[in-house]
């Protein structure tokens, strides 16, 4: 015997899907991130900020990340880049954040590797915000 199909499971999974806002930018995030990155990075992320002229080998587009990713936003490593834990000599440029953050409030925060860690919520906040405006 063939199973039976509904007809309502599939509209009412459309109409779930259609309801479902888009991620939107944190503002804090979005407000940390113009006060700490826009100099460089632009306010659009893109790389195109006041000071990125003159920085030697240029400033990414932040808007990209996902993409050059393989499609997957790297959370963990944007994270441990901002906070200055990893980094490459290629962007010796940018300051690291971690000692701003020691004294900030942390979230239990699961960057997509199943494990909830205790993280500055402002780190948090930035990375959701560069989530929100992957391209």
């Amino acid at each position: 015997m063939a199973p039976k199909s509904f007809w309502i499971g599939g509209p009412v999974v459309v109409v779930a899907a259609a309801l479902t806002p888009p991620l939107q930018a944190d503002p804090v995030g979005k407000d940390l991130f113009d006060a700490h990155c826009a100099d460089c990075h632009g306010l659009s992320a893109t790389g195109d900020g006041p000071k990125a002229a003159s920085i030697d080998g240029g400033v990414p587009n932040l808007t990209t990340l996902a993409t050059r990713n393989g499609g997957t936003f790297p959370t963990i490593d944007v994270m441990s880049y901002i906070d200055g834990y990893t980094r490459e000599n290629s962007y010796a440029n940018m300051p690291a954040f971690g000692e701003q953050l020691l004294d900030a409030p942390t979230v239990l925060y699961d960057a997509g590797d199943g494990i909830p860690t205790p993280t500055p919520e402002p780190l948090v906040q930035v990375a959701e915000y560069l989530i929100s405006i992957q391209n």
